[in-house]
């Protein structure tokens, strides 16, 4: 497997982690631009709509809070899923074993960015700020339209892309994750400094009865 298609795979391997609907309906409309090689499967009409329906629909969704990480569980197999078709369509001319290692590949690749995506957002979500959540969607839309681009029309630089944003976007998982526990058990612990005290807990009221 040559450097150009192994950047064109792992760009939009990373990519689909972020947005599967927007990587299948980007790489459909730049094949038909003719800006790189993008099989015909994905060129279809009936491909290129469904899929930016469905990013359509996913635009806003991605924009609600808490909705967002319900949306992101939901995926959390069918972007890997996805990105594992793609990487088999993208290879189809190639050995089996070469094959094999794309599929395996682009879904390693989605579920590594999908993990990032999806802690981000559990972490912004505990956050007061509804804005953050606009803005971390147009981010990443941003970040996957530009790995597609740079996956079709130079598929090195996707794969320097892909590479920087893998580590980061590992570091960031890590760091969020701490982050979101430790919010969430002081949110837990104030939860229960509120509770009023039970049966054997708090001060004991004594009652004086006269005789």
């Amino acid at each position: 497997m040559d450097v150009g298609l192994v950047g064109l795979v792992a760009g939009s391997g990373w990519a689909a982690g972020i947005n599967l609907y927007g990587v299948v309906g980007l790489l459909g409309i730049l094949g038909r631009l003719g800006v790189g090689p993008v099989p015909d499967g994905l060129q279809r009409t009936d491909v290129i709509v469904i899929a930016l329906v469905l990013f359509a629909v996913e635009f806003v969704a991605d924009k609600v809070p808490y909705f967002d990480s319900f949306w992101d569980a939901v995926h959390t197999v069918i972007r890997p899923v996805g990105a594992a078709a793609i990487g088999a369509l993208l290879t189809g001319d190639a050995d089996s074993w070469q094959q094999a290692v794309a599929v395996i590949g682009s879904g390693g690749l989605a579920t590594a960015a999908h993990a990032a995506k999806a802690t981000a957002r559990l972490a912004i979500n505990s956050s007061p700020e509804p804005a953050s959540n606009s803005l971390a969607s147009l981010v990443e839309d941003g970040l996957m339209a530009a790995v597609v681009w740079f996956a079709v029309s130079n598929p090195i630089v996707a794969l320097v892309l892909v590479t920087v944003l893998l580590v980061a976007g590992g570091a960031l998982t890590v760091a969020l994750f701490g982050v979101a526990r430790r919010v969430l058990r002081s949110r837990r612990r104030h939860r229960e400094g509120d509770e009023p005290p039970g049966p054997s807990g708090g001060a004991q009221t004594t009652v004086e009865t006269s005789g």
